[in-house]
């Protein structure tokens, strides 16, 4: 498993002027955790988007395994897990009925999602919650069924924005604890601007700033 990077960029048009959200990156993400690291407004979230094939870059390379998934983003989607910075719920629907629907919306079969979803939601710690109403979670708990429905189809890469956002300090342990467990069986790459959150748990760490690449390597080095 290998999601290889190639001369990354991406601008848009502020007034006349051309402003850069990501430039010139490389970078590449192999079995583990890569943690991407950077302020607010670094571009994190715009190569979040991309990676996740929601956005087009404006030139560049990505890579799924050999395959171009600029060109062909289905080759990367069937096997792809997405947790965005602000990430909505139903929340009139319960935690498995949400489920549920995310299930069916990646035409997974039944029988199948509801043994997933069991899975999933013993694996979170939310079984005793499965029937309560979303608008009764507390964020931490949001952010589980968030993971939960990241990891239905069972992703080879799972990619998760600023996850850590308004979560108590108990609750950002547990999250951390969680990838880690995640970690042997994917590629996951965790953007944060907290360095707490990946110095103890990423085996690479990239450090983003204004768009571009600064630094990648070991958090040791």
């Amino acid at each position: 498993m290998l999601l290889d990077i190639q001369s990354l960029s991406h601008h848009y048009q502020n007034g006349k002027k051309t402003k850069f959200a990501i430039k010139s990156m490389t970078l590449q993400v192999e079995p583990g955790i890569l943690g991407l690291l950077g302020p607010n407004g670094a571009g994190k979230s715009t190569l979040m988007r991309i990676l996740a094939t929601i956005t087009k870059p404006t030139q560049g390379n990505i890579f799924w395994q050999g395959q171009d998934i600029v060109k062909s983003p289905q080759l990367l989607r069937n096997e792809l897990g997405y947790l965005p910075q602000y990430f909505g719920v139903y929340e009139q629907l319960t935690g498995i009925e949400f489920l549920q629907y995310m299930a069916s919306l990646k035409a997974m079969d039944k029988a199948m999602a509801d043994h997933t979803i069991d899975s999933l939601l013993d694996k979170l710690n939310l079984t005793d919650a499965a029937h309560h109403s979303l608008n009764s979670y507390s964020g931490g708990m949001k952010q589980r069924i968030g993971i939960a429905q990241a990891l239905l189809n069972d992703p080879k890469l799972l990619i998760i924005d600023e996850p850590t956002v308004g979560l108590d300090p108990q609750e950002r342990a547990n999250f951390r604890q969680l990838l880690t467990e995640l970690a042997s069986e994917r590629c996951i790459l965790f953007s944060t601007h907290i360095v707490a959150d990946v110095e103890s748990i990423a085996d690479r760490i990239a450090i983003v700033k204004s768009g571009q690449l600064i630094q990648s390597g070991s958090p040791t080095t």
